[in-house]
């Protein structure tokens, strides 16, 4: 399996309503160090909302980017009742999903 397949697979577990980072992403894949590459693997995510990359933000709770769009990312997080203002994720804390 190569690094973009890993990275599909394990965003596919992060649950409905919850987010997590690039960062989260590649330490769980080995290292923090592989955080740019996670982004660049959910860019080339084929199925964007089946494959909930809309779910992986930047570490400080800013919305950071979409392939579709910030306005579309947005829209699907509040849609699973994740609250967003001013592009960052409120109580970001409390719906952080780490692996």
């Amino acid at each position: 399996m190569n690094f973009t397949d890993s990275v599909l697979r394990i965003v596919k577990t992060v649950p409905e309503g919850k987010v997590t980072t690039y960062g989260e992403i590649a330490k769980a894949l080995g290292g923090r160090k592989f955080a740019r590459a996670v982004g660049r693997a959910l860019n080339r995510n084929p199925y964007p909302v089946k494959i909930p990359c809309h779910r992986v933000v930047r570490s400080g709770g800013l919305v950071g980017g979409y392939r579709n769009g910030i306005r579309e990312k947005i829209r699907l997080l509040k849609k699973e009742g994740v609250k967003v203002k001013n592009n960052r994720i409120l109580e970001f804390e409390k719906v952080l999903f780490r692996f």
